[in-house]
Parts: C-alpha cells; sequence; structure tokens
C-alpha cells in the first residue's frame, strides 16, 4: 500500500483506532459491568445445578422410560447449531473471497467457540459419571479398554472435540495480527505484557503475513467440512434409530441448514447489539445487516422445505406408525412445540422479503431472537414427541422436565455470556486489517 496518498492512509489509520479504543477505552463500561453481574448470577446457577447433579445424579432431571433424551439433548443441539453459522461466516466466506465478511467474522467465531463448549458439556453431564469422560478417548490405558465406537456418545466426543480445536485455532490465529495492534497501542505496562504475550511476537513482516495467510486459510479449509460433519452425525444418530418420527433421510441436510438458520439468528442479534453498544455503525452498516437477513431468509426457507419433506415423506409412505407421530405433532400433547416452532420461525421471517425490514436493526433483532427461540422449539419437539408414543401403547409415557433441567439451562446461558462478555471487553470484537483490506480491495479494484 505504498502508493497510498496521506488521507487515505489517516483513514485506514482511523479504522484501527476504532477498533483498538475499544479494549483499551472501553466506551460502554456501565452497560457492560451491567450486563456481566447479570451473566455472574446465571453462571453461579449452573454451578448450583452441576453441584445438584453431581450429588443426587441424573434422577433429579426428569428422564425416564420411553423418554430418555430430553432437554439436556435438546440443549445440546441447540447450542451446536448456533455455533455453526461462526464458522460459516467466517472460514467459507475467507474461502470465496467475500470481503463483507470482515466486519462480522470475529466476534461471530468467538460466538462459534463459547456455543461449542456449552454443547460440549451436555454429553459429560449427561453421562451419569461425567468424571470418567475421558473414557470416551483411545488413549492407552491399564486396563487395556477401548472406548465403545458404535456409542453415540463416542461419535459426540471426537465430533465435538474436533470442532472445538479447530474453532480455537482458526479463532486465534486470525486475532493475532490485533493483538499486535492493540500491543502496539497500550499504554499500561500490564496491557502491553498481556497483549505481547497474546500476540506471539508479531511484527507484521513480509514472512509473519506469508506463513499467517497460508495457516489461516489452511486452517479454514479444515473447518468448513466440519460444520457439514459434526451436525450430519448428530442427525445420524436420530436417522439411524428406529424411531417413527426420526427414520429420515432428510435428517442430515434438515440439521446442517436448520443449525446455519439458528446461527445467523443469533449473529444478527449479535451484530445489532455490538453495532448500538459500542458505536459501530460506520463498521457494522446496513448492508452487513441487510445480507444477515438474506442468508436469515435462505436458510430458513431451506429449512422450511425439511418441515415439508417430513410432512410429505410420512403421508406418501403411509405407514401407520409415521402417521400417529405426525398425528401427534400436529395434535398431540406437545403440539404446542411444533405449532412455537412454525410460528416462531416462518411466519416474521417472511418480513425479511423486505428491504426495509432487513436493514432495521430492531426488526432484525426481534427476527433474530424469534427464530431462536423457534429453534428451540423444533429440538425440543424432535425428541419429545417422535418417544412419547412408541411402537406399543404399553410403552407410552409423559415427559415434563424437572426444575433442575430448566436451572441447568438457564445456568448454561451463563457458561455463554460471561467469556464473551470478557471478549467483548478486552479483545478486539471486528478484525482491523481484514477490514482495510476489504475497503482497499472495494476502493481499487472495484
Amino acid at each position: 500500500m505504498s502508493h497510498l496518498s496521506t488521507s487515505e492512509r489517516d483513514r485506514y489509520a482511523g479504522i484501527t483506532e476504532e477498533i483498538t479504543r475499544i479494549p483499551l477505552h472501553y466506551p460502554a463500561r456501565l452497560g457492560w459491568w451491567i450486563c456481566f453481574g447479570f451473566a455472574l448470577l446465571l453462571l453461579l446457577l449452573f454451578f448450583v445445578s452441576v453441584t445438584v447433579l453431581f450429588r443426587y445424579g441424573v434422577g433429579v432431571w426428569g428422564n425416564n422410560i420411553p423418554v430418555n433424551w430430553g432437554l439436556a439433548i435438546a440443549n445440546y443441539i441447540w447450542f451446536l447449531g448456533i455455533g455453526h453459522a461462526g464458522t460459516l461466516i467466517s472460514a467459507m466466506l475467507l474461502l470465496v473471497g467475500a470481503h463483507w465478511r470482515n466486519s462480522l467474522n470475529r466476534f461471530a467465531e468467538a460466538m462459534t467457540l463459547f456455543a461449542v463448549v456449552c454443547a460440549g458439556l451436555y454429553p459429560i453431564l449427561h453421562l451419569g459419571r461425567p468424571w470418567l469422560f475421558y473414557w470416551m478417548a483411545p488413549y492407552p490405558n491399564t486396563m487395556t479398554v477401548w472406548p465403545q465406537f458404535k456409542s453415540p456418545l463416542t461419535w459426540d466426543f471426537f465430533a465435538v472435540l474436533t470442532y472445538l480445536t479447530v474453532s480455537v485455532l482458526f479463532w486465534y490465529i486470525g486475532i493475532v495480527p490485533d493483538l499486535a495492534a492493540v500491543r502496539d497501542r497500550a499504554k499500561r505496562r500490564g496491557a502491553q505484557i498481556f497483549y505481547g504475550l497474546a500476540a506471539l511476537g508479531w511484527r507484521g513482516s513480509a514472512r509473519h503475513w506469508a506463513r499467517w495467510r497460508q495457516s489461516y486459510r489452511l486452517t479454514a479449509a479444515i473447518a468448513v467440512p466440519l460444520v457439514v460433519s459434526v451436525h450430519s452425525e448428530i442427525s445420524l444418530l436420530f436417522a439411524a434409530g428406529p424411531i417413527p418420527g426420526w427414520d429420515s433421510t432428510v435428517f442430515p441436510p434438515y440439521f446442517v441448514l436448520g443449525a446455519a438458520f439458528s446461527g445467523f439468528a443469533v449473529v444478527a442479534m449479535i451484530a445489532v447489539v455490538l453495532r448500538h453498544a459500542l458505536g459501530l455503525g460506520d463498521l457494522v452498516t446496513p448492508r452487513h445487516l441487510d445480507l444477515l437477513g438474506k442468508f436469515l431468509l435462505a436458510t430458513g426457507l431451506m429449512t422450511g422445505y425439511g418441515y415439508f419433506a417430513e410432512v410429505f415423506t410420512a403421508l406418501y409412505a403411509g405407514g401407520i406408525y409415521e402417521k400417529g407421530t405426525l398425528l401427534d405433532r400436529l395434535s398431540g400433547q406437545y403440539a404446542w412445540s411444533y405449532w412455537g416452532a412454525a410460528f416462531a420461525n416462518f411466519v416474521p421471517l417472511q418480513l425479511l422479503w423486505w428491504r426495509r425490514v432487513r436493514r432495521n436493526p430492531v426488526l432484525l433483532f426481534l427476527i433474530g431472537l424469534s427464530v431462536s427461540i423457534g429453534m428451540w422449539f423444533e429440538r425440543y419437539m424432535l425428541l419429545v414427541t417422535a418417544l412419547y408414543r412408541d411402537y406399543l401403547v404399553s410403552s407410552w409415557g409423559e415427559y415434563h422436565a424437572s426444575f433442575w433441567e430448566w436451572a441447568l439451562y438457564t445456568g448454561m446461558l451463563g457458561v455463554f455470556l460471561v467469556p464473551f462478555l470478557l471478549f467483548v471487553r478486552f479483545l478486539p470484537v471486528i478484525s482491523a486489517f481484514e477490514v482495510k483490506e476489504a475497503l482497499f480491495t472495494e476502493e481499487h479494484h472495484a
């Protein structure tokens, strides 16, 4: 960029200043402390719930025969789905050269990390003896016992651990140049040491940038197929089971698109909140909100096709048990979850056909919130309505989540919010150098 004019250099430097001032001179301290205090209360509730769980066992939950998968697994799928949009926005759009991602990718990746951590905790807590979770790994133990590779828990272990490891690497590699920028502008000695250690000695040399680009794109190329494989693995656990309502080939794409749908909804909500709270209107522009709205609408319509395919398959195949499950979903005891999902996911979504709505932060936030709630309804509906009425009338039963299941879910929101708020407070929430690169490309190669 040696041929840049002085005004252009000042403008690019201004972008770095605007982003690096957030961790160094946080502009919304009071609001941050209020949110952080609330998140800490939720985290406390999580620890209380886990203590009760460890003390009395999973019997404190409402799981029983026939519904032995309840709120814990529904929440596991919900959190994992939320995390997928971060990787899709960041890794996939990086590989296809969509520079508009640069204002969204950093906090979307952070959202992925913390959502995957929340998801990964559920199978461990669901084990019954969670302190022995490492038995699912093929480590060289003295009993010469190998993991049960036919167990879904082992699949979950490898899928979540691989996805979390690659997501951490991708996020950390991407943030290193911005950590160095914060380090160079920090005045306090403590901040200089903290950001200096985190930046791993980054000096911005040509060799640093060359190695950085190689590793960043390579990690992105690994991360993209993981998005598909992780949620396909979860859907396979359902599709391979001889349970009416689950045994369907549409589940893998249905789950992956549903995950992207819920994830884009949460990214849109976070983008709106950060844009308003941190004064980032110049960086997260109405165009970004417009594109998020379009992605939300597209993935929502694809998920809607999955709903249609489920109904069509049940009616066309004509199996009495499939039709019975469909009837239960439409009018049974848990029909509220089916109609809640159908309404919250698709009725407000139709507003996104209008450009004015997509660019309106308040409306986009409310639609994203509606989709997040609707996708939780969908996960609950898929689990419970398929299990509570089996082939035999003698095995029919009901499921009601217990107080401690709800407490754990509410507390898990604290597990997500506390580290995310620390990220917003102490790290650059937007990629400064990538925003400048996008601006340069847009202005000089248009």
